[in-house]
């Protein structure tokens, strides 16, 4: 019985030994593992990083062009105003603004000349400035 009991606890122990080793083999595999998921890690964190930094400087483009478009907005509503308060003033620009529209909706030189007072060539000047053709 004893040659059977050493036999016994030889491949108990060979047994043992080759499970170590497979333990072992599996915990570098693990570690390798863990070592690569580590660097991506770092790697989207980089990139999250500078992802954060690029919507940061388009956020604030953006308030720029938006404060620029108001400024813009406004300097065009002052302009219309002064248009409009320039036209009312003028009894003139009036005659001019009404022969343009009439040009737009398709008058010729003698109906401008007629409903307008228009001498001739001021007639064919708008109807070449503001004809749609």
């Amino acid at each position: 019985m004893g040659d059977g009991f050493m036999i016994a606890a030889l491949v108990y122990i060979v047994a043992c030994l080759g499970l170590v080793l497979f333990l072992q083999k599996q915990g570098n595999r693990l570690r390798n593992k863990v070592d690569a998921l580590t660097v991506l890690v770092k790697e989207g964190d980089r990139q999250r990083e500078a992802l954060k930094r690029e919507l940061q400087e388009l956020r604030s483009g953006t308030i720029g062009v938006g404060r620029r478009l108001l400024s813009l907005e406004r300097k065009l509503v002052e302009q219309d105003v002064k248009l409009d308060e320039s036209m009312q003033q003028e009894p003139q620009a009036k005659l001019y603004s009404r022969a343009i529209k009439m040009v737009q909706l398709g008058a010729g030189v003698d109906e401008l000349m007629r409903e307008c007072e228009l001498p001739k060539a001021e007639a064919e000047l708008l109807i070449r400035m503001h004809s749609k053709h």
